[in-house]
C-alpha cells in the first residue's frame, strides 16, 4: 500500500538553483548529489515519500530522513554532521614545528632524519611523524641529483635533439648512438645447470676471463630495435667501422640523423673525412 502523502516543501528560487547544481557536479559527493534529489523530488506536488524511493531507487526511510532533515535546516541538512570520536591531541602549532624540523635542520651524526630520530626530537610519536612527512609529501630519506650545463649552446643543442625525437624528418632515420667500453667477456668453469620445477638455474661461482669487448649502438627510437656491433677496442677507428655497419644497414634513399655524446672518438678528423663522403649522415650533439 502507498504510504501516506508527506507534506510538499516548499523551495525558494536561490535553494532549488543550489541543490540542481549539486546534482549537476560531476566531481562532487554522490551522496550529497543523491540527497538533492531527493529533496527537488519531494518538493513536486502531492508526491509521496514511497513514491520518491521507487523513483530514485532508493530506500523509504532515508527518503523520510533527508526531507525532514531539509525541512528543519535546509540546504545545511544534506551535509553530514560532525562525527564522534577521540578529540585532536597534535596540534597546528606541533606539526607545524615538525615541519621546520624535517625542512631546516640535521640530526647530528647522521645525514637524515627518521621517523624515530624525529620522533624523539619533536616530541611525537613515530606513526605521528610518518603520517605528518606523508600527508606533505616529504621523504627525507630519498636524495636526488641534478646537472647544470656549461654548455653556452645548451638551449639550441636540447631543442634540436628533442625535436628529432618528437618530430622526426620525413624519409629520414633517427638513431640514439651510444657505447658501453669495457664489457668482460667471462665464461663459467662448468656448463649452467638449467631452471626446473623447485629449482633456480645455477652456475659455478668461478669464471675464465676472456678479455673485455666495446659494444656500439644505434637505438631506432620510432621503431625500437638496435643495430648493435661488438668491437675488441673503443677507438674513433672502431667507431668508424660502427657507421660503415650502419651505412650498410639503413636503406641508401634515407637520411640518418645520429644523436650521440661528446665523445673524443666521435670528433676526430677520420670520422670526419668519413661523413664528408656520405652527406646522408648527420650528427648531432647532446649538450656538454
Amino acid at each position: 500500500m502507498p504510504g501516506p502523502k508527506a507534506p510538499a516543501l516548499i523551495l525558494t528560487a536561490p535553494e532549488r538553483a543550489e541543490l540542481e547544481r549539486l546534482v549537476r557536479r560531476v566531481h562532487g559527493s554522490q551522496a550529497v548529489a543523491t540527497r538533492a534529489r531527493i529533496v527537488l523530488a519531494c518538493a513536486e506536488p502531492g508526491v509521496t515519500n514511497t513514491a520518491v524511493a521507487r523513483e530514485l531507487g532508493v530506500c523509504r526511510p532515508s527518503v523520510i530522513e533527508w526531507r525532514g532533515r531539509f525541512a528543519e535546516q535546509r540546504l545545511a541538512g544534506l551535509v553530514d554532521a560532525p562525527r564522534s570520536g577521540a578529540p585532536r591531541t597534535v596540534q597546528d602549532e606541533q606539526v607545524e614545528r615538525l615541519l621546520v624540523l624535517t625542512l631546516e635542520t640535521q640530526p647530528k651524526n647522521a645525514t637524515h632524519w627518521s621517523t624515530r630520530t624525529m620522533a624523539a626530537r619533536a616530541g611525537l610519536s613515530q606513526t605521528m611523524v610518518s603520517r605528518v612527512w606523508r600527508a606533505f609529501g616529504l621523504q627525507p630519506h630519498r636524495q636526488e641529483t641534478f646537472k647544470l650545463s656549461n654548455d653556452p649552446a645548451f638551449v639550441d643543442k636540447v631543442r634540436d635533439v628533442v625535436g628529432l625525437y618528437l618530430r622526426p624528418p620525413d624519409r629520414a632515420l633517427v638513431l640514439s648512438v651510444d657505447e658501453k667500453p669495457q664489457i668482460q667477456a667471462l665464461e663459467r668453469t662448468a656448463p649452467v645447470l638449467p631452471l626446473r620445477p623447485g629449482q633456480p638455474e645455477r652456475h659455478t661461482h668461478d669464471y675464465k676471463r676472456h678479455g673485455t669487448l666495446d659494444l656500439f649502438a644505434a637505438l631506432d627510437v620510432q621503431a625500437g630495435t638496435v643495430i648493435a656491433s661488438c668491437q675488441e677496442r673503443h677507438r674513433s677507428e672502431e667507431f668508424r667501422a660502427f657507421l660503415d655497419t650502419l651505412d650498410a644497414r639503413v636503406p641508401a634513399d634515407l637520411e640518418v640523423h645520429l644523436i650521440l655524446d661528446n665523445a673524443a672518438t666521435h670528433k676526430t678528423k677520420l670520422v670526419g673525412d668519413w661523413l664528408r663522403q656520405r652527406p646522408r649522415f648527420h650528427l648531432h650533439f647532446t649538450p656538454t
